[in-house]
């Protein structure tokens, strides 16, 4: 019963799980008994991830990297995410990815019954998987998390990993927030200036934990001559103002007819972005090659990197720019991400949000002066200890096991 149950809740919530890697009571499938499939109790810690998707972007990144390293570690880990889109990442084999969106067939016109229904089986997936902690980030989803895994055995934490402000933009979201985040077993957030977003008692129990670096990005520093080349790594949307880089580049183009800009990355501005380039005829000078999957091998030899975002948490693109060695240029955001890990004039240069002359002006004495931007690359290359993978990964698994031995 405990078998046909379990597989029916799970087609029941949407849940997809690779043929070889279905736990079972904690058991993968191929490692279950002859004559007792699914009775056999597992010991282990169970971590549970809460996001959207898994579609390619910077929180996701954040959530599989931490999802394998607590698999390293012997944990049993599930992902539960709303839904499935295009061009996601992959889990790694042993990690359970759940669906918890409702399906169409329970779908209705009435949005109260719609919701209801969502943190209806957003319970039941708790109930069901029994994870000792639970962790969440991004707005509306910390609220689902708190509110689903009441009446459970579950610990909730929530995450904050972009700029307060934007995950809670109104005074009804923002109140949700305080009113909600102290039932949470554990709050984090990303850098010391986020605290004064939220009310006195959740700045109080917060704690600031950074992200890891992606192991792909640890690697020596470039030797040799680099290549006359600015890049950039981002969602092309309006808040990432590729407009402003793009405007500020074109004005050097004539200044340094040996240098391009290319922006990796992928989303709803393209067209408007390849317009831009088109209107400074500079198609071949500025390019747009979409999302890739080998970013180190594509712009560890780069002359400079570039971050002209309004609002951010703590970039990983710019942590992974810094770690392999290369001069960085970013914008001041609201939330202190930047400063977090760029100390000015030191291992980079900071400007202020939407300051296109202060961009124009960084990049040319960047550009002028390539012993000072060879400088500012070799100390920003010592991020790679201060956010080393075993380091930070530590940090987190330390603060989920004070929270799941909390009362």
């Amino acid at each position: 019963m405990q078998k046909n149950g379990k597989n029916e809740l799970n087609n029941n919530i949407g849940g997809e799980k690779a043929k070889n890697n279905i736990y079972h009571a904690g058991k993968l499938a191929d490692e279950k008994q002859p004559g007792k499939p699914y009775e056999i109790a597992d010991s282990r810690r169970k971590i549970a991830f809460y996001i959207g998707s898994l579609h390619k972007g910077g929180a996701e990144r954040v959530f599989i990297n931490l999802a394998e390293y607590f698999l390293e570690q012997g944990y049993q880990v599930v992902m539960v995410t709303q839904y499935r889109k295009e061009h996601e990442y992959e889990l790694a084999a042993g990690i359970e990815r759940v669906i918890s969106d409702i399906t169409p067939r329970e779908t209705t016109r009435n949005r109260v019954v719609n919701f209801l229904r969502r943190v209806g089986k957003l319970h039941r997936i708790w109930k069901m998987e029994r994870p000792d902690l639970v962790l969440s980030c991004v707005g509306k989803n910390n609220f689902m998390t708190i509110v689903t895994t009441m009446f459970t055995k579950t610990k909730p934490v929530v995450s904050v990993v972009g700029e307060a402000a934007e995950e809670y933009p109104n005074r009804l979201m923002k109140m949700l927030a305080n009113l909600l985040f102290p039932f949470a077993t554990g709050v984090i957030l990303q850098t010391e200036r986020s605290r004064t977003f939220f009310s006195g008692k959740v700045e109080r129990m917060a704690v600031i934990l950074p992200n890891s670096l992606n192991p792909d990005f640890l690697r020596p520093q470039y030797q040799g001559e680099r290549e006359k080349r600015i890049v950039s790594v981002g969602r092309l949307d309006a808040n990432k103002n590729h407009e402003m880089m793009i405007r500020a580049f074109a004005k050097l183009m004539e200044k340094y007819p040996e240098y391009t800009l290319t922006i990796y990355g992928d989303g709803a501005l393209r067209a408007q972005l390849e317009q831009m380039v088109a209107s400074f005829g500079a198609e071949n000078r500025i390019f747009l090659p979409g999302v890739i999957p080998d970013v180190a091998e594509k712009i560890e030899s780069a002359a400079l990197f570039l971050l002209t975002s309004y609002s951010e948490g703590v970039s990983n693109a710019l942590i992974e720019a810094m770690a392999l060695g290369l001069p960085v240029i970013a914008t001041d955001v609201p939330s202190g991400g930047t400063v977090e890990l760029i100390e000015h004039g030191k291992n980079g240069w900071i400007i202020p949000a939407g300051d296109e002359e202060a961009l124009t002006a960084a990049l040319d004495m960047l550009l002028s002066d390539p012993e000072l931007a060879e400088r500012l690359g070799a100390q920003a290359h010592k991020i790679q200890e201060r956010l080393a993978p075993e380091r930070v990964n530590r940090q987190w698994q330390e603060y989920f096991e004070q929270c799941i031995m909390k009362g």
